[in-house]
C-alpha cells in the first residue's frame, strides 16, 4: 500500500476537533487514508510520495460541494434567461436541455468537476432531474470515476408536468413507477456506504412544483431501506416557491417537507432562502440539512439565506455552487467568500460570520450534510481529501498576518495542489487526471449544438 508525504507546510488548517492550525507541518497518508499529522519534524520524512511545499503552501481539507446540476454547464449565459428570476428562467432553458443527450451528460458533468477540483473541491453533490433522449445518471457517475473527484450523486427526477399544474413540460417528466425502479436500480449498482467510499447514491425528486407527494413519500420510504442512501430536494429557494406551496398544498415548505417525512438527518434541501423562523427551529431539532447556493441565489433574486440563524440553531448547513446556468461558474472557493460576505450584508452586522466559521462550513458542514464523517478534517483516520494553496501569490501580498483568513477574505480564484483519497488530482495548478483543453473544445461544441440544433 502506497505511502504520501505532504512536508514543510506554511499552516495546516485541520479542521479537526481542537480546530488545530499548525506551522511547518506534514501530514503522512498510508494508502488512501490520513496516518499522521504534525510538524515536519516529528513525521517520517520519507514515502512512496514526498511533496514538499518549502513553507510556501496553506493546506485545508477539501472543500465540499452540497448542490449543484452539472448539465448546466452546457446553458451558461445563455441570453434569454440572463434577466429571469427562478421559474421564468427554468421556462426558458427547458426547451433547449429537452435536447440533453448521454454525450453531454458525461462531458458536462466533466466540465464542472474540473472546475470544481481546480477551485478547492474534493467532495461533490450533483443533482441530475431530467433524463431526455438517452441520458442515464450512470453517464455522470462514469464521468466522476474518470475524472477523479469523490462523488454523491443524486437520481433526480420530475413527474408532475405542465398539464398537471407543474412547471415543467410534459416531454420532460417520467412516469413515477419507473423513476423508482430505476432509482432502485441505480443504488443496488453504485452504491457504497463504507467509510472513504468514493461513490454514494442519493435520491432526489427535483422540486415541490415539479414531482407528486406521493413520490416524495414513496422515494423516502426506497431510500430509508438501504444504509447511508440520503434524500434531496429543492426548499422554499423564493417567494414564488413558498406561493406554489400555499396554493397547490396549503402549506409553507417547511411544513410541505415535513408532511411527505423530508425532516431528519438523512434529508437536505437546497437553497431554504425563504425558510420561516418556526421551520427552521423544526430543522434544527431534526438534524435536517441545508445546502447554502449564495451566488445562484443572487443571479435569480432569490434573495440571501439566513445562514446565521440556521447555524444558530443547530442546521446542518454546507456550500453548494449550483447550476452552472444559475450562477454560470463552479468555484468553491467563490462560493465560500460569498457566503461570508453575504451573511454579513444580510443582518448588517459584521460580526454575523468569521472567515474561519464559513471555513468550517465549507468543509466539515458540508460533511455532516452529506451524511460524512470521514471527510472535512485533516487528521488520523481520515480520508486524504486536502488542497495547498500558495500564499506568496500577489492577493496575499500584506495579509500575511492572518493567512487563513486572508483564504476567505482575500480572493483565491484556485488551488495549486488538491489530493483526493491520496491521488494528486491538481498538480501546481493543473489537473492530472484529464485534458483540460481537449474537454474544452466538446464540451463548447456540444453546448453550441444544444443552443443551434440545426
Amino acid at each position: 500500500m502506497p505511502t504520501l508525504l505532504v512536508k514543510n507546510i506554511h499552516t495546516l488548517v485541520t479542521m479537526d476537533a481542537a480546530r488545530q492550525e499548525l506551522r511547518n507541518a506534514a501530514i503522512f497518508v498510508h494508502d488512501n487514508v490520513i496516518e499522521q499529522v504534525g510538524t515536519t519534524a516529528a513525521l517520517p520524512q520519507t514515502a512512496d510520495e514526498v511533496l514538499d511545499l518549502q513553507g510556501r503552501h496553506v493546506v485545508l481539507p477539501g472543500l465540499v460541494n452540497t448542490h449543484h446540476h452539472f448539465y448546466q454547464t452546457l446553458t451558461r449565459v445563455v441570453p434569454a434567461a440572463q434577466n429571469c428570476s427562478l421559474f421564468n428562467w427554468l421556462q426558458t432553458l427547458y426547451p433547449f436541455w429537452a435536447r440533453l443527450t448521454a454525450q453531454g451528460v458525461y462531458i458536462s458533468a466533466q466540465m464542472a468537476a474540473a472546475e470544481l477540483m481546480l477551485s478547492g473541491c474534493t467532495t461533490a453533490s450533483d443533482h441530475l432531474y431530467l433524463y431526455p433522449n438517452d441520458c442515464t445518471l450512470d453517464d455522470e457517475i462514469e464521468a466522476m470515476q474518470a475524472i477523479g473527484l469523490r462523488f454523491h450523486a443524486s437520481r433526480g427526477s420530475m413527474s408532475v408536468g405542465e398539464s398537471l399544474g407543474g412547471l415543467p413540460p410534459d416531454s420532460l417528466v417520467e412516469q413515477e413507477d419507473v423513476i423508482l425502479k430505476d432509482s432502485q436500480r441505480l443504488i443496488e449498482q453504485y452504491h457504497d456506504n463504507s467509510r472513504h467510499s468514493m461513490l454514494r447514491l442519493t435520491l432526489a425528486p427535483c422540486s415541490p412544483f415539479s414531482v407528486s407527494q406521493d413520490l416524495m413519500r414513496e422515494s423516502a420510504k426506497l431510500a430509508r431501506s438501504y444504509d447511508g442512501v440520503r434524500l434531496h430536494t429543492h426548499l422554499a429557494e423564493n417567494k414564488s416557491d413558498v406561493s406554489y406551496s400555499l396554493e397547490n398544498f396549503g402549506m409553507i415548505p417547511g411544513d410541505y417537507a415535513e408532511s411527505v417525512g423530508w425532516l431528519g438527518e438523512d434529508v437536505w434541501h437546497a437553497h431554504c432562502v425563504q425558510l420561516s423562523d418556526d421551520s427552521i427551529q423544526k430543522f434544527g431539532r431534526t438534524g435536517t440539512g441545508v445546502a447554502h447556493c449564495p451566488c445562484s441565489n443572487m443571479r435569480l433574486a432569490s434573495g440571501i439565506a439566513p445562514v446565521r440563524k440556521l447555524l444558530d440553531h443547530n442546521v446542518p448547513v454546507g456550500i453548494g455552487a449550483d447550476g452552472s446556468a444559475s450562477n454560470d461558474t463552479s468555484n468553491l472557493l467563490q462560493e465560500a467568500r460569498l457566503a461570508f460576505l453575504l451573511a454579513r450584508v444580510r443582518d448588517c452586522d459584521p460580526t454575523a460570520m468569521s472567515a474561519r466559521e464559513i471555513l468550517a462550513v465549507a468543509t466539515l458542514g458540508g460533511a455532516r450534510v452529506l451524511g460524512r464523517d470521514d471527510i472535512g478534517a485533516i487528521a488520523p483516520g481520515m480520508s486524504a481529501d486536502f488542497i495547498a494553496v500558495n500564499v506568496d501569490r500577489h492577493p496575499f501580498a500584506g495579509a500575511h498576518h492572518d493567512i487563513v483568513a486572508a483564504l476567505i477574505f482575500c480572493q483565491v480564484n484556485s488551488v495549486d495542489y488538491s489530493f483526493i483519497n491520496g491521488k494528486k488530482v491538481v498538480d501546481q495548478g493543473q489537473l492530472t487526471t484529464i485534458e483540460l483543453p481537449t474537454l474544452v473544445e466538446k464540451h463548447n461544441r456540444i453546448a453550441h449544438q444544444l443552443l443551434n440544433p440545426t
